[in-house]
């Protein structure tokens, strides 16, 4: 699985941390906010249940095309891959990413389908079933410090996922696999409250 996710260089609490009980004569504390245009990294992160796979930093002015996707991120996933599994190299691995254009291009789709791996389908607008988008990007942003460049914060990210124990990847794609069924059974409607 994978997905693109921006990382800022500079740590804010989230406003879930920010929450305090104060007494009726005190101040809240100073709130501090994200500027308008902070310094940010986009990273594209593929991983599997044993640990991460590929980090692709986006060059700064660079925006994700298809083009982009298949050369700088799934031609190093598929080598990375390879290397893996030298026996069965790509063939019946499934790859699921959500329904973003890049992802759901017919180069993407080609390019998969010449290495014998499957495309899951992602229903539309569910970050719910997106274990970037549930688990892993909230993760890192939790855990991740402050940078004062993208090379540092490259290196810290790729430090912190390798330092993600293999029982955490695989407990999360066995909560996936509850999502999905959680999924099935509402018959698509919304069901984060229930878990």
């Amino acid at each position: 699985t994978g997905d693109e996710t921006w990382i800022y260089h500079r740590k804010i609490k989230a406003k879930e941390q920010c929450k305090v009980w104060v007494r009726k004569d005190e101040s809240p504390a100073t709130e501090v906010r994200r500027q308008q245009y902070e310094k940010k990294t986009m990273f594209i992160i593929s991983f599997m249940s044993t640990g991460p796979l590929v980090v692709n930093e986006l060059p700064s002015g660079m925006s994700i095309d298809a083009v982009y996707y298949r050369d700088e991120c799934l031609k190093k996933l598929i080598s990375k891959l390879r290397k893996k599994r030298p026996l069965s190299l790509t063939k019946g691995i499934k790859l699921h990413h959500d329904n973003a254009r890049p992802h759901m291009n017919n180069i993407i789709f080609d390019h998969v389908q010449q290495h014998k791996m499957q495309i899951m389908v992602h229903p539309p607008y569910s970050p719910d079933l997106a274990l970037c988008d549930f688990w892993l990007f909230g993760y890192l942003k939790r855990n991740l410090d402050t940078y004062p460049d993208s090379t540092s914060l490259a290196t810290a990210l790729t430090k912190e996922l390798n330092s993600i124990p293999v029982y955490e990847y695989q407990k999360t794609f066995q909560k996936w696999i509850q999502r999905m069924k959680l999924c099935i059974e509402h018959r698509g409607d919304y069901f984060e409250h229930l878990m």
